[in-house]
């Protein structure tokens, strides 16, 4: 545990902030299995649509720095090629 004032903020701060990040972790990882569900399924229209989506949200989780913008720049790729293979 925290001895001093200075540490007991810190962790307070560091709980809160884990837990922010873990709410966009969860929201990325969701965006994304809509879209793979949507190709898995050959839903087409559906797959073109939580792509749209999925973009700005894997944006976001890069631009807050919970993922590398090489990973986000990857995941869109992928997802990409998959539902243009549709």
């Amino acid at each position: 545990m925290a001895n001093t004032a200075q540490a007991r903020k810190r962790a307070r701060q560091a709980e809160k902030h884990r837990e922010h990040n873990a709410s966009y972790r969860s929201k990325f990882r969701t965006f994304l299995k809509k879209v793979l569900n949507a190709v898995k399924a050959g839903n087409k229209p559906a797959a073109e649509a939580a792509y749209k989506e999925v973009v700005s949200v894997i944006d976001m989780t890069a631009n807050k720095g919970l993922i590398h913008k090489n990973k986000a720049a990857r995941h869109k790729s992928r997802l990409n090629a998959r539902v243009r293979a549709m």
